[in-house]
């Protein structure tokens, strides 16, 4: 993660997909705040400030005019969409627009824009994001036949899931990663390279070499983050007793989140 004079930081433009709650607002403002906050916690281990490693920008896409929030892309070296409360697969403008946009971002990457020097943009992909790039590349997205997934979550790892994530996990072979989600992405597109799965949803990462890597977990997400939305959604009913409580038991359990983070980075930087 370290950097010197002769390479500048990488340029990330996070596409927010949503607001946090109350509590989580309060300390980080946006989920661009969150993930700012993982990024740093990230790369602090190498005594590197975030600023020398990835310069990041935040962009509101849910907002009214969303089309204008979106980067140039050829001011940026990757995109990251984060999770949100909203559905992937729904037909709203915004989301319509942003699968357009993650076709457009990807199309960037394809051997025929690179024949033609065309400016590459990676893509990473968070819970509702991974699912988003999943639908931009054709697959289906639905809702998960298995339910909820819930607080930390052990995941199994892919020979190239052990590979990519690298030596730093708590478990060899196994990824343990906040989780909060009912939708899924139901198979991988075509020339995925599948990372991760669980009992409840197989495709729980997924890595297009050179272009896009995804999870459906929450790398960004603490204790405190999912606690405050577990409690939210079990009051109005979202989740009954049972997930609830189920997800509280291991909300403060340790996971592999700075892990992931380095990975993203080291894939952002084209590792």
């Amino acid at each position: 993660m370290g950097s010197n004079a002769a390479v500048p930081p990488l340029r990330m433009a996070i596409l927010m997909a949503d607001t946090p709650l109350p509590k989580t607002a309060a300390t980080f403002g946006t989920y661009g705040g969150v993930f700012i906050d993982l990024f740093r916690r990230a790369v602090e281990p190498s005594g590197a400030p975030l600023e020398s490693v990835v310069s990041i920008t935040t962009h509101d896409i849910v907002a009214d005019g969303f089309e204008s929030q979106y980067p140039d892309l050829t001011q940026v070296d990757v995109v990251l969409i984060t999770g949100s409360k909203h559905t992937a697969f729904d037909n709203t403008p915004w989301i319509q627009a942003l699968v357009e946009f993650a076709k457009r971002t990807l199309a960037t990457t394809t051997p025929e824009a690179k024949a033609a020097g065309v400016h590459p943009v990676r893509m990473l992909g968070i819970c509702f994001g991974h699912q988003i790039i999943g639908r931009a590349l054709g697959s289906p997205v639905d809702k998960g036949p298995k339910g909820w997934e819930v607080s930390v979550t052990d995941v199994a790892l892919s020979p190239e899931g052990a590979a990519f994530f690298g030596s730093e996990l708590r478990t060899p072979g196994r990824l343990a990663i906040q989780q909060m989600h009912r939708d899924i992405v139901v198979e991988y597109p075509e020339g995925a390279v599948p990372l991760a799965s669980t009992d409840i949803c197989s495709v729980q990462g997924m890595l297009l070499p050179g272009r896009a890597v995804t999870v459906q977990g929450h790398p960004e997400f603490t204790g405190p983050i999912v606690r405050e939305i577990l409690e939210a959604r079990h009051k109005i009913g979202v989740l009954n007793d049972e997930i609830y409580q189920n997800g509280i038991d291991v909300v403060d359990d340790k996971h592999d989140g700075e892990a992931i983070a380095r990975a993203f980075l080291k894939f952002a930087q084209g590792a």
